[in-house]
């Protein structure tokens, strides 16, 4: 569809908001007109699962006899105290009633006190007294069959809501796949996932699961009350919900299989280069180093180059000790004096020991002195 039908399209179609403000109705009430047919909808043309109202439909409605009294009358819905004046019974008839699944009601919500407030339709109510073979339930007493149910505990008031909210959901369904979330939208997970195995499948159900219409902060008294309301209890009502999403599945299946990510391709071998041994590292070519000179025999190429000090690193002992070798003396050595403890780790090695006095003395005797002039 091209984008100019589209705009005009939707400009011949107006949002729930919009159609509930030029009808006269609050929101609530339209969306209540909605799900029982009384107000036409078609889906949006952009998608997302919303609907909208048509022109026309709007027009429709508004051109009928007392409007909008007329609609407002027929989506009128009371409460159990305003329901029994309205049937002209007493309250606690009226509960009865309810409980025993002769009543159904249509909307419930939350008070402050998280007690479950039932909402029923004032038309379903006039209709009920007006037939004739519900007058012994109005007046006189109920009958044994039905006193034994109420003993036992029976209120169907919320498997009753379930099945007439449902109804609300099919009727505007027009896709199995949506068909499919609204059928499970009564049903817990694991009962989901034990008639849906596929997880894709399990998956686009739950897209199209419409939320319920009371919520609460998860995991709040509130919450698990929604989720006790909208979610059906007993075995023979779980049973039937699960053969109808089923059976539902099926012509769904048939008709648009659930999305699937797209299989990935089998991709080409990638080719790789055969491993080559790693040649060993040619040898390191220098060249030779001729062993040096002695200092003496080496030649002088600088004459006012500086003669080269002697090495200092030999001990102070070791000239004595050769000079003593020349004269033919005996090589008598100097005892280490004893180790004193480091004061300073930072002083570099000790002073070599000095030769003794007696030894310089006897030096002096062997070497004739010159003689003075």
């Amino acid at each position: 569809m091209s984008s100019s039908t589209s705009g005009q399209s939707r400009s011949a179609t107006c949002t729930p908001s919009h159609a509930a403000r030029e009808l006269g109705l609050k929101r609530g009430e339209f969306d209540l007109a909605v799900h029982l047919g009384l107000v036409r909808t078609v889906p949006d043309e952009g998608g997302g699962g919303t609907r909208r109202v048509e022109r026309s439909e709007i027009d429709r409605l508004r051109a009928q006899e007392d409007h909008p009294e007329t609609l407002r009358e027929r989506v009128r819905v009371v409460g159990t105290a305003e329901g029994a004046a309205l049937m002209e019974i007493p309250v606690g008839r009226f509960s009865r009633l309810a409980r025993l699944g002769l009543l159904v009601p249509v909307k419930w919500y939350l008070n402050r006190y998280r007690a479950v407030v039932w909402l029923y339709l004032a038309e379903d109510l006039r209709e009920f007294v007006s037939d004739s073979r519900n007058a012994h339930l109005l007046k006189g007493r109920t009958p044994e069959n039905l006193r034994g149910q109420l003993d036992a505990g029976v209120d169907l008031r919320a498997r009753n809501w379930r099945g007439r909210h449902l109804g609300f959901l099919l009727r505007q369904a027009e896709d199995p796949w949506v068909r499919a979330g609204a059928v499970a939208a009564f049903l817990s997970p694991v009962e989901i996932a034990d008639v849906v195995k596929d997880p894709y499948e399990r998956a686009c159900l739950h897209r199209f699961r419409p939320a319920p219409p009371g919520q609460g902060a998860p995991g709040s008294p509130a919450a698990h009350l929604v989720e006790r309301i909208t979610t059906a209890q007993d075995a023979d009502e779980i049973e039937w919900l699960r053969s109808d999403l089923a059976h539902v599945l099926r012509e769904a299946r048939a008709l648009t299989p659930a999305p699937r990510p797209a299989p990935r391709s089998a991709a080409a071998p990638v080719r790789r280069a055969a491993a080559r041994p790693i040649p060993p590292m040619a040898p390191t070519v220098t060249r030779p180093v001729a062993p040096a000179a002695p200092a003496s025999a080496a030649p002088r190429d600088n004459p006012s180059a500086p003669e080269p000090r002697p090495d200092r690193s030999e001990p102070a002992g070791e000239p004595v000790s050769r000079a003593l070798a020349w004269h033919g003396a005996p090589v008598m050595r100097a005892a280490a004096p004893p180790a004193r403890p480091q004061r300073d780790n930072r002083r570099g090695e000790r002073a070599p020991s000095r030769p003794t006095r007696g030894l310089r003395a006897w030096l002096r005797r062997r070497s004739p002195r010159p003689a003075r002039l």
